[in-house]
């Protein structure tokens, strides 16, 4: 069984912020034993925001990234239903907590021609664009992270990070104040994921890859957050949060899809709107 990370709390290339490492954190609540992110340490972690019409109410359902001044990454799975309305998205930028005041309206809303809504994360293809009504304007607080070069490589073991609002464990929401967290994660070789996930009848993508060790990654709730790395000095996104296992088992890696993979996609899209 898998976990789709939907929360459910009431330019390529461009230029990218010199950010130092986080430190180690004393509070081990967060994503899955994460720690409280700093104001500014991840300045392009974006909230989604979605209307629920059945509730009249707007919902935190995902977080993203901001990949260029108009446009947005996040997970296809974030995004409900066969002819999603773009006024029914907002995207929250810059803030640690969710927040729907100052919150950005979505103009245009592109989801992977391959991603197949009744199949969900675990069909690949779970990546999604958003266009922003505006360019937004960077300051300390919003980035745009850098997507990475066609050539970049990160074997296993690499270091990565992984930030969002999610579940701290199976069942167990991100308690009050619900300040982002963010914690490390190493890159799971290919096969070896594949064997772990293939004992429990999934099969993982050509498009994905997985993150995470024992007792550290992601859960519910941290759909279409970025995975991030270090390339030659500058942090590049590698993956975009997508599913896991049911109970977000401490032995089962994080699932995300591969950025590399979409770069040609993403450029299409980015370059070619006015």
């Amino acid at each position: 069984m898998l976990w789709l990370l939907a929360l459910t709390l009431p330019c390529l290339g461009g230029s990218v912020p010199v950010t130092s490492d986080p430190g180690p954190g004393t509070e081990l609540v967060g994503i899955i034993r994460g720690h409280d992110a700093a104001n500014g340490a991840w300045p392009w972690q974006v909230g989604l925001w979605f209307l629920n019409q059945t509730r009249s109410q707007w919902i935190f359902n995902c977080g993203g990234s901001l990949i260029h001044p108009q446009w947005v990454l996040t997970a296809a799975h974030c995004i409900p239903g066969r002819n999603p309305e773009t006024r029914h998205f907002k995207v929250q930028l810059g803030r640690l907590r969710p927040s729907y005041s100052d919150s950005v309206q979505v103009a245009r809303i592109i989801r992977h021609p391959k991603y197949r809504l009744e199949k969900g994360g675990k069909g690949g293809a779970d990546v999604a664009l958003l266009k922003l009504e505006a360019p937004v304007r960077p300051s300390n607080l919003v980035r745009w992270i850098r997507l990475p070069p066609a050539s970049s490589a990160f074997p296993p073991g690499t270091r990565c990070w992984v930030a969002g609002w999610g579940d701290i464990a199976f069942q167990e929401p991100l308690p009050p104040p619900q300040n982002l967290q963010e914690v490390e994660v190493p890159i799971v070789a290919d096969e070896i994921c594949r064997q772990q996930y293939l004992r429990i009848g999934n099969v993982i993508q050509d498009d994905e890859l997985c993150a995470g060790s024992r007792g550290r990654g992601t859960c519910y709730g941290d759909s279409g957050g970025p995975l991030v790395c270090k390339w030659r000095g500058t942090w590049v996104q590698v993956g975009v949060v997508s599913w896991g296992h049911e109970f977000c088992f401490a032995n089962f890696p994080g699932v995300y899809a591969r950025v590399k993979y979409f770069l040609p996609w993403i450029s299409s899209h980015i370059h070619s709107s006015p």
